[in-house]
């Protein structure tokens, strides 16, 4: 008895094709993704991919928000079950930013292969800005500064993240000494009420 294959709903199309992108990057970097490559590592024709992300800078955001959505929904997780306390909360953002920018070694692909566009660098800011807002928010409770002090002190926090986090995907430190530094570097100033 042969199956006829079901054909995927939109989104779930969706979602099967950005997986293909995702291993096709972690596989070959950004460089050999394209939407005929995708096409053919997806087993679809090259319309269905068109319809869905339009241009290669297309597919390239759509990656990059969802690796963004990862990012942000493994804090957000690891969050509810921190230590209520400054240094908690301090040491779980730091794992959680740098268990993603280890196990999502395609984020800097993609990001790399945007730069220069003008729709990536908004995306980037907006994205930058929410992440911010979340940190600020979790650290609140366990600061005196004022708000406004808060937010510039995680955006701070943020920028040495980013070079602590290229420094160990150059294996140049450890997890541990990444946690520790950027745990350090957020409760540095942070003022504890």
């Amino acid at each position: 008895m042969t199956t006829t294959p079901t054909r995927l709903s939109k989104s779930a199309r969706r979602e099967q094709l950005l997986d293909a992108a995702l291993t096709l990057v972690r596989d070959s970097g950004a460089d050999g993704l394209s939407l005929p490559t995708l096409a053919e590592a997806a087993g679809v024709s090259r319309p269905i991919v068109y319809d869905h992300f339009g241009t290669r800078p297309g597919l390239l955001l759509a990656l990059y928000r969802r690796l963004d959505e990862r990012h942000r929904a493994v804090t957000t997780q690891a969050l509810s079950t921190a230590e209520p306390s400054a240094a908690g909360i301090a040491r779980v953002i730091s794992a959680a930013y740098f268990a993603c920018a280890t196990d999502m070694p395609e984020f800097n692909a993609v990001s790399a292969a945007l730069k220069g566009d003008p729709e990536m660098e908004a995306i980037q800011h907006d994205m930058y800005a929410s992440y911010t807002d979340l940190m600020a928010t979790a650290l609140a409770p366990y600061s005196s500064l004022t708000a406004d002090a808060l937010r510039l002190h995680c955006v701070g926090a943020l920028g040495a993240a980013e070079a602590i986090a290229a420094e160990l995907n150059r294996e140049r430190a450890s997890t541990d000494d990444a946690i520790t530094a950027l745990t350090g570097l957020i409760m540095g100033r942070l003022d504890t009420a």
